[in-house]
């Protein structure tokens, strides 16, 4: 695979070498990111600075722009189809020949698994992940983060709270999302 940085001026590209590598716009490598496998997808960060790869060594990869190692994402039981991340850059999903879809975020901790896919992406809100299976099926998955998650639970509390303004005071979280 190969794909440009959101500025446009860096290429990544992933090999069946055991390696993805970072070039500029006139063909000059500028770093090498090592698989223990055959390395299926490369793709930058939306803010460019990271890049995550997939690998047949049943990992995906964080690294920086230097080809330094941020985080290693292991527990696939199989190849590693494809990584990519989410439109904020701080999740990232992974899919693997183990038939999972796996969430994690960028320390490499894992967040959430899907079954039954081999293959993921996020929308371009970040608010769903689509998946395809072997099996022909294609399924669309709700994706809350933690700020949704609390922005709606404090909507669906409003009118207790507004009832009741003392609980309000100890509820934190919902005083910021007032705001």
């Amino acid at each position: 695979s190969a794909s440009f940085s959101p500025d446009g001026q860096t290429i990544v590209t992933a090999s069946w070498d055991r390696t993805a590598r970072l070039w500029d716009r006139s063909g000059n490598q500028l770093a090498e990111l090592k698989h223990q496998g055959n390395v299926t997808s490369a793709s930058f960060s939306p803010d460019g600075q990271t890049i995550v790869t997939a690998s047949w060594d049943k990992t995906a990869r964080l690294w920086d722009r230097s080809g330094n190692q941020l985080a290693e994402l292991k527990g696939h039981q199989g190849s590693v189809n494809s990584a990519s991340f989410s439109p904020d850059g701080q999740t990232i999903v992974t899919a693997s020949a183990d038939n999972t879809a796996r969430l994690w975020d960028r320390s490499g901790k894992l967040l959430a698994e899907i079954k039954g896919a081999n293959s993921a992406s996020f929308s371009p809100d970040g608010q769903t992940i689509l998946t395809a299976s072997a099996d022909g099926t294609a399924r669309v998955w709700p994706y809350d983060n933690l700020d949704r998650l609390l922005t709606r639970g404090c909507q669906w509390l409003e009118g207790y709270l507004i009832a009741s303004p003392e609980d309000l005071e100890t509820l934190k979280v919902c005083q910021k999302q007032a705001h």
